[in-house]
């Protein structure tokens, strides 16, 4: 297949994924965004939700306030105020959806045009799974894919400092591209450049701290009310802790056991880079334990939102290899797929419609998810694991090179 070829391909999927997204969140769009309505129907959005809950139709600074402000840091709230300004009407619901899903569109075809430029022989999958164009429209967390895409871009071509200024941008439009900072680290650690990854840090901080410092200053309280929101909920929605609060099942300490956790999975991670980390390049590493690491992030997590698949899709076709890979890719997204109905309708069901999940049932669907993930997750330390034993045979030779050859005895 042609370069050419491929990207057209690509793009052509993308756009088909778009007419598909745009057709499953019409009828909200036309019908006004009613409860229970979009639960049953499945189209539920921030854009839509938070245009009057956070008073962006009055063109307040989505700051200002401090039991108000936008649940989102800094470059997603100044996407949703900058748009905001744009729609004059404090009643503009459907222009200002218009408006965004129009700038998704545009992003989502970015996105899809940097993955093809690091794998293009993957590059489909990404935009056309069921639960990615279902959940595009959901909120803005595109804008932090691209990013993400972006710094990962800049580091598979050895520009470093692009790369660390890049992920300080995802890091503050939304907080998931920061746990790709281990796999990062890794690799400058077992290249002994310590120097470069200091150098890194130092990059992603400093333009964080430059988005971000501004905003604290002025509305403090606004502004970390994103991060007091995550540091004191409960368990939430799709998540493995919800599921077993939802069956009674004891959790203990969930800010406690997310972090310990966390960490052990981190530290499992790192075990398996040093087996791998020489027997592939660098930034299929990376790849793979980006993925790894997003996705112990987003199980371990106290919520799981379905928006989520957005961040783990394009690390997963970064991660893929061969064929194998791609028919777990496909469990993993079934599974993905049933979870998207299932959370729509358990909250139909939660808010008063007449049909809808039991507490049960949506609880098995957040396992069932949770089992495609590790199903390709442990596909992809497999195929890593394989590549690592082929290598090291081709390292040892074949012992029968060393026999004396007999036909010349």
């Amino acid at each position: 297949m042609t370069i050419n070829k491929s990207l057209r391909i690509a793009l052509i999927v993308t756009l088909i994924a778009s007419f598909l997204a745009f057709g499953k969140f019409n009828h909200c769009r036309s019908a006004g965004w009613g409860s229970p309505d979009v639960y049953i129907h499945m189209c539920y959005s921030d854009i839509s939700a938070l245009y009057g809950a956070r008073e962006i139709n009055t063109d307040q600074w989505p700051y200002a306030s401090t039991d108000n402000s936008v649940e989102y840091p800094v470059l997603t709230g100044i996407v949703m105020w900058a748009t905001g300004l744009a729609i004059d009407d404090p009643e503009g619901y459907k222009p200002y959806f218009d408006l965004n899903i129009a700038l998704i569109i545009l992003l989502i075809f970015a996105s899809v045009f940097l993955l093809w430029r690091l794998k293009p022989e993957f590059t489909p999958l990404f935009p056309i799974t069921p639960a990615v164009f279902g959940s595009l429209f959901i909120n803005w967390d595109i804008y932090a894919v691209l990013f993400a895409l972006l710094s990962l871009y800049f580091f598979h071509d050895k520009k470093f400092d692009l790369s660390a200024l890049f992920m300080g941008i995802a890091i503050s439009t939304k907080f998931y591209p920061g746990v790709i900072l281990f796999g990062m680290a890794l690799i400058f650690w077992n290249q002994k450049a310590i120097g470069t990854l200091i150098r890194y840090l130092a990059i992603t901080v400093a333009s964080w701290l430059v988005i971000n410092i501004p905003v604290a200053m002025n509305n403090y309280d606004g502004w970390f009310r994103f991060f007091k929101l995550n540091i004191d909920r409960d368990s939430d929605l799709g998540s493995i802790w919800y599921a077993m609060a939802l069956l009674k099942l004891p959790g203990g300490n969930i800010n406690n056991l997310t972090i310990i956790i966390f960490l052990i999975a981190l530290a499992a991670i790192a075990l398996f880079y040093s087996m791998v980390a020489q027997s592939r390049d660098d930034f299929s590493n990376l790849a793979t334990v980006a993925f790894l690491t997003v996705a112990a992030f987003v199980t371990i997590s106290k919520v799981y939102s379905p928006q989520y698949i957005l961040w783990l899709t394009p690390l997963a076709v970064l991660a893929m290899t061969g064929k194998e890979e791609r028919a777990a890719f496909w469990v993993w997204q079934g599974s993905e797929a049933l979870y998207h109905f299932a959370i729509w309708q358990y909250l139909a069901s939660y808010t008063g419609a007449k049909f809808g999940l039991t507490e049960t049932v949506y609880a098995a669907t957040i396992f069932i998810r949770i089992a495609g993930l590790a199903f390709f997750s442990q596909t992809l330390i497999r195929s890593a694991l394989s590549a690592r034993s082929t290598a090291t045979r081709d390292a040892q030779g074949n012992p029968l090179e060393f026999l004396p050859d007999s036909t010349h005895g």
